[in-house]
């Protein structure tokens, strides 16, 4: 039983650090005004979340929202 529940409680870490990864960013380099998409939130002031910051749960919606930002569309 009580492998049982350690085994249970290490599937439910599993999975939240999983969806922990479904984040998606469009960000811009101040520098160099390229965009690009991060899984993380960006935390140096180089990097500026662009896209009024919204939050993207595939990197295809984010890779679709990009080419309808006005500072990344070329």
């Amino acid at each position: 039983m009580k492998k049982l529940l350690v085994s249970a409680a290490a599937a439910a870490i599993m999975t939240g650090a999983a969806y922990a990864q479904t984040e998606f960013y469009v960000v811009q380099d101040t520098s160099t005004k390229k965009c690009t998409i991060v899984n993380k939130k960006p935390t140096t002031t180089t990097t500026v979340i662009v896209g009024d910051g919204k939050v993207f749960k595939t990197r295809t919606e984010a890779e679709t929202g990009m080419k309808t930002i006005n500072v990344c569309a070329h």
